[in-house]
């Protein structure tokens, strides 16, 4: 193994790491009730956790830069594995078996949905118009999945982070063009300054939302919550890449095969950890009584 690909390894599992402690910190918040905004922007943990999202976001840029896609995005999906026994950790239980099943076959369904959702060949960045146009109807999808899921006391938080994964997935898209636009590599040339400005307002706009949203639907939990946002955001942004961006599924017909596969087997994953029951740590054993209770008592002595 060559310094490039050890260092992207490197580079991806602390990107892992600091999604999974992200995640851990915001349902922390979300158990302690407040989610307001306003309550939010207080609390010395929000911060923590949008430091964290925001370093994890950089060491998978940085990640990508040594080590190809194929390497990258799967170690990227471990951040399920780690949010586990870090949350259990935090709320003194144990992670139970269902927990783990749900977690590997949910990552087993990611892992083959990138493998086969990648871009054969570098795909071109998104026109102007279709940025705003996804922007528009990803507005729209969020609308929806909000609004449901505040009709849902079961699936309010499936659709909160169903919402906050497409969210994530728009903003790495349309970053994919303000990028382009900046290095002057757009098909039609770059944007003016204004389109740029708009277009950076836009990702700000839909990634600070994805994280509002992730945190909405961490108030039913942590491990279904997080697979579901794990799973919306590279189907948001596979959707665009093969709608718009001329990416493909690889392998042709079986390419569409194993991804309809894995999104079965990553369904199945999400079903039982929605149905998952943490187990309490065992209650610490009290000391025994004394077994001679018929003993009197010993007087007390007042004395003047």
């Amino acid at each position: 193994m060559n310094e490039s690909a050890l260092l992207a390894i490197l580079l991806s599992l602390a990107s892992a790491a600091g999604y999974a402690l992200a995640a851990v910190g915001q349902s922390r918040l979300a158990a302690q009730g407040g989610g307001g905004i306003g309550q939010l922007l207080t609390r010395p943990l929000w911060w923590w956790a949008v430091g964290l999202n925001a370093a994890g976001a950089l060491m998978h840029v940085a990640a990508l830069h040594y080590g190809p896609l194929t390497l990258v995005q799967p170690l990227g999906a471990l951040t399920l594995v780690a949010a586990l026994p870090l949350s259990a950790y935090y709320e003194r239980r144990r992670v139970t078996r269902r927990e783990w099943r749900g977690a590997a076959w949910t990552l087993a369904g990611l892992t083959g949905l990138i493998a086969v959702t990648g871009p054969a060949s570098p795909g071109d960045a998104l026109s102007l118009r279709e940025a705003l146009a996804i922007a528009a109807a990803t507005a729209l999808l969020l609308a929806f999945l909000v609004r449901a899921g505040a009709h849902s006391a079961r699936g309010g938080g499936l659709g909160h982070a169903t919402a906050s994964g497409v969210a994530s997935g728009v903003a790495s898209a349309l970053t994919q063009t303000v990028t382009a636009s900046l290095a002057r590599e757009l098909p039609g040339g770059p944007l003016n300054w204004w389109q740029t400005t708009l277009l950076a307002v836009l990702v700000a706009t839909f990634a600070v939302g994805g994280l509002l949203l992730s945190q909405a639907a961490y108030r039913g939990g942590l491990a279904a919550p997080l697979a579901v946002v794990n799973l919306a955001n590279p189907a948001a942004a596979a959707v665009i890449g093969v709608a718009l961006l001329g990416e493909s599924f690889h392998g042709g017909p079986l390419g569409w095969l194993i991804a309809a596969a894995s999104a079965g087997v990553a369904a199945r994953g999400v079903i039982m950890l929605t149905g998952a029951t943490p187990e309490d740590l065992p209650a610490p054993v009290p000391a025994p009584l004394p077994t001679d209770l018929s003993a009197p008592e010993p007087a007390v002595r007042i004395t003047a």
